[in-house]
């Protein structure tokens, strides 16, 4: 990713990021702005843990289709911009965005599990971030109503072309992963 060439910008980077201490939170950069997330809930991790067997599975059948990965897993998206979304899915064709050290460039696939302090951040900025770098596919799971906003590119826009609800019988697909499908009843079934 460029550096900046303006002496007088004062937005953070991702070499400003590089320095900030492991104090358990997560930190990201949109904009050059400073996010920081207390760590997750028991039941967020379900949710993570539960989505990343199932998608896992499936592309353990399917060599060549994508990698899949979890937080904390720095994505790059520019010099200002660096987010750790909970789940994302590099697709196979896509596998020159993967670094050593982190993904450099749009994942296929983003999925954020919403929580009382992120889901502004997850829902709005980080939606606008997702959609002008070219996220083919975001996911919002949210588990107080046991649901799933699905956004997808639309003319330049990352718009919600799908609500799904365990409540409501609700299967979750997508194209990226053609076949894979996860029955939100059982989903989002409590452990606790």
């Amino acid at each position: 990713m460029g550096t900046p060439s303006s002496a007088a910008d004062t937005r953070l980077t991702y070499d400003d990021l590089l320095l900030l201490p492991d104090d358990g939170k997560r930190h990201e950069i949109i904009d050059g702005e400073h996010y920081v997330t207390a760590s997750p809930s028991l039941r967020h991790q379900d949710l993570v843990g539960r989505l990343y067997l199932s998608i896992g599975t499936w592309l353990a059948a399917r060599p060549g289709s994508g990698r899949l990965f979890l937080a904390p897993l720095d994505v790059v998206l520019s010099y200002y911009d660096v987010v750790e979304p909970d789940l994302l899915f590099v697709a196979g064709d896509q596998t020159a965005i993967l670094t050593k050290a982190n993904v450099q460039g749009p994942p296929a696939l983003v999925v954020e599990v919403l929580s009382p302090s992120t889901r502004r951040t997850d829902a709005r900025v980080k939606r606008r971030l997702f959609e002008r770098t070219g996220v083919r596919e975001y996911w919002l799971l949210d588990p107080e109503l046991d649901s799933v906003q699905v956004f997808r590119p639309d003319a330049g826009r990352l718009r919600r072309v799908d609500e799904l609800s365990a409540e409501d019988g609700h299967r979750l697909s997508t194209p990226l992963l053609p076949g894979w499908a996860l029955d939100l009843t059982e989903f989002f079934l409590p452990t606790i």
